[in-house]
């Protein structure tokens, strides 16, 4: 065993005990050394139909008890050369939405000053606009992936220009992100009229709607995307509800005829060899899933993120 951090096993602790941090791996304050840092980011006051993400971060760690650290699948064994930890979550303001992204914002900027690649628990989506902030102060405009059944360019929502349903307008309109190789994966739904979704295209962003990938493996899509974007620094923000309703009910804007999660792996599995310098995971509402299904698939998709960044180990 390496001297890396190591998810507690199953053997020595029984699941349903020990720490409720992502994995059970060590909860630390210390980002130094750390080459991925999980934290969480419980906030719902971004969001626009149902509410309950900030209780996201909590289930998506208790579920993330079932992960074993080696995907029997692809052979990624992160915890051999990744030094990961979970770092909290961030203390938010939940009376206030700019405030909270200000915080967010602020939290990232001295993330960054570390080494560590940031991995997010959600949260709605509105937490990303602040994390794509501080990801271009680093690194300027970044390549997005952006999973969700929504393209979230509204320019407001009831006058504000900051919610879950404006962030990548926001970040097209600030110069966080690279418009041509921003890529949006599984939106469908119903809309106001037909430039929903067109007017972003026209900004150069990629659109891959859910009807045009169904009974389709996302395999080839996934590479395509790799070679587009090359060496590019790349920040992937996963919204669950990319996923149809039938394998995640539990978030706040479902849409019928989305994804699957086994196109969820193959797309994630596919960006393996991207300079991924960060990665969100959002919109998991618990209270929309007593099951706890949607969490765990959450946990699972956030493993599988954790698998494809730069420098794991593969056996």
């Amino acid at each position: 065993m390496s001297g890396k951090n190591q998810p507690i096993s199953g053997n020595d602790l029984a699941r349903f005990s020990g720490p409720n941090t992502f994995m059970r791996l060590p909860s630390v304050n210390d980002l130094a050394g750390l080459d991925v840092a999980v934290l969480g980011v419980p906030m719902d006051i971004g969001t626009s139909w149902r509410s309950g993400t900030r209780f996201g971060p909590k289930q998506l760690r208790s579920e993330s008890a079932m992960l074993r650290p080696y995907n029997l699948a692809t052979g990624a064994a992160p915890f051999d050369s990744l030094q990961v930890a979970d770092i909290g979550d961030l203390a938010i303001n939940t009376f206030s939405l700019s405030d909270s992204l200000r915080i967010i914002a602020e939290s990232y900027d001295a993330i960054l000053n570390y080494d560590a690649i940031p991995l997010a628990i959600g949260g709605d989506h509105s937490i990303t606009l602040p994390i794509l902030r501080a990801m271009a102060r680093r690194h300027g405009p970044v390549a997005l992936i952006h999973v969700d059944a929504h393209a979230d360019v509204n320019d407001e929502m009831f006058g504000e220009r900051e919610t879950h349903g404006t962030v990548f307008r926001r970040a097209h309109e600030e110069g966080l992100i690279n418009p041509s190789k921003v890529y949006q994966i599984g939106l469908r739904g119903t809309g106001y009229g037909a430039d929903d979704f067109t007017e972003a295209a026209g900004w150069g962003f990629q659109q891959f709607p859910a009807h045009e990938l169904w009974g389709r493996s996302l395999s080839a899509l996934s590479g395509e995307i790799r070679r587009d974007i090359g060496a590019l620094p790349t920040y992937v923000t996963y919204d669950i509800d990319s996923l149809d309703p039938a394998f995640a009910p539990g978030t706040g804007t479902p849409e019928i005829g989305g994804l699957t999660t086994m196109q969820a792996l193959e797309l994630i599995r596919g960006l393996r060899g991207l300079n991924i310098v960060g990665a969100d995971m959002v919109e998991v509402s618990p209270p929309y899933d007593t099951s706890g299904n949607t969490a765990l698939t959450g946990a699972n998709l956030l493993f599988e993120l954790l698998c494809v960044l730069p420098g794991v180990a593969y056996r």
